[in-house]
């Protein structure tokens, strides 16, 4: 019995393989539990259609995350805090206060893909990492100034 994967199962293969498995196997587990479907010609002509439609999609999204990267690392975030002796800041620099700046300038990055080395604390220049996932991050430069 030949079987069109929809999800992947660990010991036959990935979701959109053909498959043999033997009829009970296909009938009474996998069919029921929405793991596969019976490989029929129009089945198999859908599926591939809609292989292509996702591996177009992921390729479009993966070109435009790299266009934002790259504009990301040209910005410069500028920080105005108040700040005390020895130019120590009264509290630190957030990733909230970082995406925040972001959404002000046309980047709506949300703060758990932001990333800083260490906690700012004090006056200086900075960096942030924004990191998309699939390889693909930019480098923010921050400056922290007083107030």
């Amino acid at each position: 019995m030949k079987i069109i994967l929809k999800q992947t199962v660990e010991s036959l293969g990935k979701a959109g393989d053909i498959v043999n498995v033997k009829a009970g196997y296909g009938r009474n587990y996998l069919i029921p539990q929405g793991f596969g479907v019976l490989a029929t010609p129009s089945m198999i002509n859908a599926t591939m259609q809609e292989i292509e439609q996702k591996a177009i999609k992921e390729a479009k999204s993966k070109e435009s995350l790299e266009i934002i990267a790259k504009k990301l690392n040209t910005i410069k975030l500028t920080f105005a805090l108040k700040a005390g002796e020895d130019d120590k800041l009264f509290g630190s620099v957030t990733t909230q206060m970082i995406s925040d700046s972001l959404q002000e300038k046309g980047f709506k990055v949300d703060k758990k893909y932001i990333s800083v080395e260490d906690t700012i604390k004090s006056l200086g220049n900075y960096s942030a990492i924004v990191d998309f996932g699939d390889d693909i991050s930019a480098k923010v430069k921050l400056k922290v100034v007083a107030e």
